[in-house]
């Protein structure tokens, strides 16, 4: 069955419109309910992080199954068909099997090689599986991009620098102000990225 990704990430979309993308929890599971109602759309997966938020469909016609997706993306979050086509991209077939390995290897994101974004992925998955959105192709699918995601970081140097954007912002605190220790610090934004900044500034010193 052809797949189909439709997305936006830090590369393509300002932080106002990722923010406005983003699904979790409740949201997350009505999303996917939602997508599955769509005739040419027979799994899926929302992929939905800080940086991204991309679909993947498995679909019994690519221009139908295009069409569905700019039209869920479209109503769920009241955007115009000038937003899809100024901050969205669309793979299909093996661009998009590849976008997802790459997207799993680290490749894909704002600081490369980090490894968040891999159990970001098997989230993903997990949560489209857990509300029987998930067949047999988005199964290998997935599947397949962790394995590959997960060589990439053992039996390749990518990760060896690599560290998340919270981890590296703090890193850049430490550098302009010496010493963070004892310091106060005022975290502005929340979620999983200002909880990751928060743990790394205590294990700094910061009070």
């Amino acid at each position: 069955m052809p797949i189909l990704t439709m997305g936006m990430n830090h590369k393509t979309a300002p932080v106002e419109l990722r923010e406005k993308m983003a699904f979790s929890g409740s949201t997350l599971e009505e999303g996917l309910d939602r997508l599955l109602s769509f005739s040419h759309l027979q799994e899926v997966v929302i992929l939905s992080t800080c940086n991204r938020t991309e679909i993947y469909a498995a679909v019994e016609n690519l221009k139908e199954g295009r069409f569905d997706l700019a039209g869920f993306i479209s109503r769920e979050k009241s955007l115009t068909e000038e937003d899809l086509a100024a901050h969205f991209y669309v793979f299909q077939g093996r661009e998009a099997v590849e976008h997802l390995f790459r997207v799993a290897c680290g490749l894909d994101s704002l600081v490369v090689g980090e490894t968040q974004i891999l159990g970001q992925v098997k989230e993903a998955y997990l949560a489209a599986a857990k509300s029987q959105a998930v067949g047999k192709t988005l199964h290998n699918l997935f599947n397949q991009a962790l394995r590959v995601g997960k060589r990439a970081h053992s039996e390749t140097s990518i990760s060896d620098n690599a560290v998340s954007v919270s981890y590296a912002a703090v890193e850049l605190a430490k550098k302009i102000f010496d010493n963070l220790e004892g310091r106060k610090v005022l975290i502005v934004g929340a979620g999983k990225m200002g909880e990751l900044t928060a743990r790394h500034l205590v294990s700094f010193g910061v009070v």
